[in-house]
């Protein structure tokens, strides 16, 4: 029996991690599966269109509201729950079975989930756990309001988490994160986060209102942004705490691309800053 639940997906040009990703949904979990697409130029359209799948396009302002929002604004789900997942996201038969359970409770508005993260074709084994509020009820709330202008090409949120009215549980089983679309798409997707994370730092940083809604991760996040230390931060918590060492040279390699991205927001922070200076 299907679930009270539409299961959205954000996409652009994910004709290789879409069938995948619809496969392991399948045809019985949620009673709604919508793509939302960017205008993508390859086959996703289709291929999610074949499946079965509901397409709604959107086309960004680069103002606010993003694709999430957006979706929850302007295609408000007529189901109880909503489930953002991205296309290099695959539910498996554990996270399932424990969905079905955990959206029996009326005690909860929300729900953390956890990811595997899979590098160079297999699973790491350490490294900082991948968390997200991805799955809450409708009419809860959305994701954090960020004014924005262009700051990046992204037109969805990413960083940014739902604001929710209530208490939020823990879906321990988890969802695999396998992206097939190489290590070059990886670091170019990175620059856009990187300008990103500096324009937003450099705007937001100093508003009370935008903070007080960060979560502790985010809040030591943004305070070692403020110095060039946040890449070694990174580097010596994910490879030495968390276990990134267990990966040989698959972890060493993710926590040095990691590094390399923090230090790149830090360099795009501190390049904003002295351009405004002058």
């Amino acid at each position: 029996m299907a679930l009270d639940l539409t299961i959205a997906i954000p996409v652009r040009n994910e004709e290789k991690n879409l069938p995948g990703c619809l496969s392991a949904i399948g045809t019985d979990l949620a009673r709604h599966v919508v793509v939302i697409d960017s205008g993508s130029t390859d086959r996703t359209k289709e291929i999610a269109t074949n499946w079965g799948a509901s397409v709604i396009d959107f086309v960004w302002d680069g103002k606010f509201p993003k694709k999430r929002n957006w979706f929850l604004r302007n295609h408000t789900p007529t189901t109880k729950w909503v489930l953002f997942l991205d296309a290099d996201e695959y539910l498996t038969a554990d996270f399932k079975i424990e969905l079905r359970r955990a959206l029996e409770r009326d005690d909860v508005v929300g729900f953390w989930l956890s990811y595997t993260i899979y590098f160079l074709g297999k699973r790491l084994k350490g490294g900082y756990p991948l968390r997200k509020l991805a799955l809450f009820k409708v009419g809860a709330g959305e994701y954090e309001r960020i004014d924005e202008e262009k700051w990046s090409k992204l037109d969805m949120e990413v960083h940014e988490h739902p604001v929710l009215i209530g208490s939020v549980g823990v879906i321990q089983s988890k969802i695999d994160h396998q992206d097939f679309r190489g290590v070059s798409h990886y670091v170019i997707k990175h620059d856009d986060y990187a300008s990103w994370e500096a324009a937003r730092f450099v705007k937001s940083a100093a508003n009370a209102r935008v903070a007080d809604q960060w979560t502790w991760k985010q809040r030591l996040k943004y305070r070692l942004m403020r110095t060039p230390l946040i890449g070694p931060a990174y580097f010596c918590g994910s490879f030495f705490l968390m276990g990134g060492f267990r990966d040989g040279a698959r972890g060493l390699s993710f926590a040095l691309l990691k590094t390399a991205y923090f230090t790149q927001v830090y360099c795009k922070i501190r390049e904003k800053e002295i351009s405004e200076e002058s």
